[in-house]
Parts: structure tokens; C-alpha cells; sequence
């Protein structure tokens, strides 16, 4: 998605120009488009004229249209947008308050405007338009004193960084210049790494080379981070792997990614971290049922006790019509944040998000037991009985 303007000011009134590129924009579209908004794009519009003989012609024209969204219907198979609402700006060809019907589709422009902008839809806005934050594999392609360290998307490599350093020859008797040299230049390529790749969205990181020099670089790396004790990268040793490149240019990446065990590797972190907290809510569920709750009413419950560690919660949730209960769920995940927990946002596209919504949409796993919220149940299935 492409950002092309925005304006909101402190209360969270304004708009936001957008152009999407690709077809999962659509679905950002979906999510940050609510019934009440306004939406202004260029549309086709039937127009009737009527000559002085009195016989009438009609003409398609191509205009500019703002209306406020009063249905909105998403063609999963053509990945487009209709939107449904009354005219509420002067247009030559089209009366204020007439019907008419948008159709956003990848790469026409539309300018969405909202009386109030929450965390939730500012922070779609931020993810759709900033393509590091869905790039989960990050790679490092190195030979002797050159680096390039990338990131990768579902479609496209981004390179962050590029490091170029020359590194003095290995001479008989004085092997010391060329150790030293090498330690510079791991030592550069380590704080890239630390400093492009954000390991709370990056689940694998492939360490590519020709010879040994990755292995060399790997060995350094993790002897630094547990002399300086660097949590970051000792907490996500898991997540390095070492593979083999010809060079250290970025074009030998495409050999890398071919690799069968690479490929594997990576269609794990594209079933990404949703699935596997929605199995731990599981598992929780099973052998510690006072630390996994689901349905609003419990979860805010304990939130209200800054018990929370990971909210899993639907999409779906943030589109429903009635504005009260949308603000209650933004409130529940502004809270759930403050407090230090995680928030999980899950597409009601996948099958994990299908699982959540079978459990009212939203859960909770706790950082300590609360048996007082089962005892509610119990109580209130007493006094209904």
C-alpha cells in the first residue's frame, strides 16, 4: 500500500490518501473502512442529458466522487471493494444525497476520512504502508569484507544495509592484520544486523556465504553476545541459519532461497506466529485453565487486573457496525499494551483467525492464574438453574 497523504490531528479527525498495490491491500482496505466514513475516489456515473427537441441521451462519465459509507461488500474472488452510500459533496453530474456505489480496486487511489482515527486503524495504516513490518525472513549474504543484509517480503527483497570494507591479506608470519580486519568487519555486519532487523516480526534469518566465512561470523557473533551479554540475540539463536551462497552479492540470494531446506525453513514463519500462540492458548486451556480465557467479559476482566500477557483478537471485531462496542475492543487492546502484553491481531481469512472466532473472537492467555473469573461462571450458572 502506498501512502500518499495524511492528516490527523490530536482528537483523531482527518484522512488518510492510499493507493493499493498489490491484492492483500485490499484486505487493509476492508479493515480500516467502516460504515459512516467518507470515502472519496474516481468512479464512472450514468448521466442522462436531455436536448432542447426534448429526446434524452445517456453518457458514461468519469468523476470524482465523496460519499458516506452506508454498506460495504468485499468480492474475495476479484479482490475488490464496493461501497455503498449517498453523494455528500457538490459534483456536477451527481445531486447531494443521490446513491451511488465506489468500487476500489489495486492501484486506484481513494481518500478515506474518519471522525475519529483509533490506535487500531492508525496502526493498519502503519503496516499496510511500511513494507518491513511484514517482512518475516531476513538474510545476510557475505564473503570477505562485503555484506549485504536484506529483508524479504512476500514480494520483494529490501536491502538495508551494505557493508564494504577491505580486509589486509593473509602473509606468511603476520596472520594478525588479517585477523584483526576480519574482526572489524563482523563486528559491522553484527550491528547491522542488530540494528535493521526486528526480531519481534523477523522469524528466520539466513546466514549466507561461500566457504566458511558464515560459520566464522556465526562463532563471533554469539561469542560477543555472551561477553556483552546482549539478550537479543542470544534470546533468537534459534532463529539464525547458516546456508552456502557463491558471494556476497545480493544476487546470489535467489540461489539461496531455492534451497529446498531454506524454503522449508521459511514456510514455517509464514504460518507465522498466530498459529502457534492460538495452539499455546490451546495447550493452556487444556493443563492451566485458570491462565486461558476467552470471551469479552472475562478478558476484560482481567485486563482490569493488568493480567493479560497475549490478547488474541479478530479482524472482525473492528468492523462491526454498532461504534460503542468497536471502542471497547480498541480500549481493550490500548490496554492490554500499556499494561506490557502482547497483542495478536488475527485475519478472519485464515484458518486460525476462523478458529478464534469460534471462541466469540477473543482470548486471553494470563500471567497468573485467576480461578476467581472461573468461579463467576459457576455462580452464574447456578443462578440461572
Amino acid at each position: 500500500m502506498k501512502l500518499v497523504h495524511k492528516s490527523v490531528d490530536k482528537d483523531g479527525e482527518g484522512s488518510v490518501s492510499l493507493i493499493p498495490e498489490e491484492t492483500e491491500d485490499m484486505w487493509h482496505a476492508y479493515n480500516l473502512i467502516s460504515e459512516g466514513d467518507c470515502v472519496r475516489a474516481s468512479t464512472i456515473r450514468k448521466v442522462q442529458t436531455e436536448s432542447s427537441t426534448g429526446s434524452s441521451t445517456s453518457n458514461r462519465v468519469r468523476t470524482t466522487l465523496t460519499i458516506r459509507v452506508e454498506a460495504i461488500d468485499f468480492d474475495t474472488q476479484a479482490c475488490m471493494l464496493r461501497l455503498k452510500g449517498r453523494n455528500v459533496e457538490e459534483n456536477q453530474y451527481v445531486k447531494m444525497g443521490a446513491y451511488h456505489t465506489l468500487d476500489l480496486e489495486v492501484n486506484r487511489k481513494f481518500t478515506l476520512s474518519k471522525p475519529e482515527w483509533d490506535s487500531v486503524s492508525l496502526e493498519r495504516v502503519n503496516i499496510a504502508c511500511d513494507p518491513t513490518q511484514n517482512a518475516d525472513v531476513a538474510a545476510v549474504v557475505m564473503q570477505e569484507g562485503l555484506a549485504h543484509i536484506c529483508l524479504i517480503t512476500s514480494t520483494m527483497t529490501l536491502v538495508r544495509a551494505k557493508i564494504d570494507q577491505s580486509i589486509p591479506r593473509k602473509r606468511k608470519g603476520n596472520v594478525q592484520q588479517h585477523e584483526k580486519g576480519m574482526a572489524r568487519f563482523f563486528e559491522s555486519v553484527m550491528q547491522g544486523i542488530l540494528r535493521h532487523v526486528n526480531f519481534d516480526i523477523v522469524k528466520c534469518v539466513l546466514i549466507a556465504s561461500p566457504g566458511f566465512v558464515r560459520d566464522q561470523f556465526y562463532e563471533y557473533m554469539f561469542q560477543q553476545a555472551v561477553k556483552t551479554d546482549n539478550k537479543m540475540l542470544l534470546e533468537n539463536k534459534s532463529k539464525f541459519m547458516l546456508v552456502h551462497s557463491s558471494s556476497g552479492f545480493k544476487h546470489s540470494l535467489r540461489e539461496v532461497l531455492t534451497d529446498p531446506a531454506v524454503a522449508a525453513k521459511m514456510a514455517d514463519t509464514k504460518a507465522s506466529g498466530e498459529v502457534r500462540v492460538l495452539e499455546s492458548f490451546y495447550t493452556m486451556l487444556q493443563t492451566e485453565p485458570a491462565k486461558a480465557f476467552y470471551g469479552k467479559k472475562h478478558v476484560e476482566k482481567a485486563n482490569e487486573a493488568q493480567a493479560v500477557e497475549t490478547l488474541l483478537i479478530s479482524d472482525k471485531l473492528f468492523r462491526i457496525q454498532d461504534v460503542k462496542q468497536r471502542k471497547e475492543y480498541v480500549a481493550l487492546v490500548d490496554g492490554v499494551r500499556e499494561s506490557g502484553g502482547d497483542v495478536k491481531i488475527f485475519s478472519s481469512m485464515h484458518v486460525s483467525g476462523e478458529q478464534l472466532d469460534q471462541l466469540t473472537g477473543v482470548a486471553a492467555i494470563l500471567r497468573f492464574p485467576m480461578p476467581e473469573l472461573e468461579d463467576e461462571d459457576e455462580s452464574e450458572d447456578e443462578k440461572e438453574t
